[in-house]
């Protein structure tokens, strides 16, 4: 008989154990369910993100083959313009300076000229 209360001692106290143990598991079990359900929301709403930010990149690629081409074509006019402007250069800026000095050397000779007269007519 003593031996049966024992036992029946033993199992009382083995059941509490397990009791005592059990709460933390079942909160442990409730921590992972959080944690999966905290997963799910994040995945849910970093998936979006991800999209968007893929055609963002795209865009942005376009964007920049775009600005390429107008840089390929700004590059082009600037290298027309320059030939444009040499060969403005060369084929009557030589004249235009020669047009020049001629004309500024007959007002030089002109001025001096009359002036020479307008002497002249003083000393008579």
């Amino acid at each position: 008989m003593v031996g049966d209360i024992a036992g029946l001692i033993a199992a009382i106290a083995f059941v509490l154990l397990v009791g005592a143990l059990a709460v933390p598991l079942v909160k442990l079990g409730r921590v992972f369910d959080e944690a999966r359900t905290s997963l799910r929301e994040a995945t849910d709403h970093a998936v979006p993100i991800l999209d968007e930010a893929a055609q963002t990149l795209v865009s942005t690629n376009t964007q920049m083959e775009r600005i390429d081409a107008m840089t390929t074509s700004a590059a082009q006019v600037s290298e027309n313009v320059s030939a444009l402007s040499s060969l403005y250069a060369a084929t009557l800026g030589r004249p235009l300076v020669k047009v020049a000095a001629f004309s500024y050397a007959a007002r030089q000779a002109f001025g001096a000229a009359t002036a020479a007269g307008r002497g002249a007519g003083k000393d008579s």
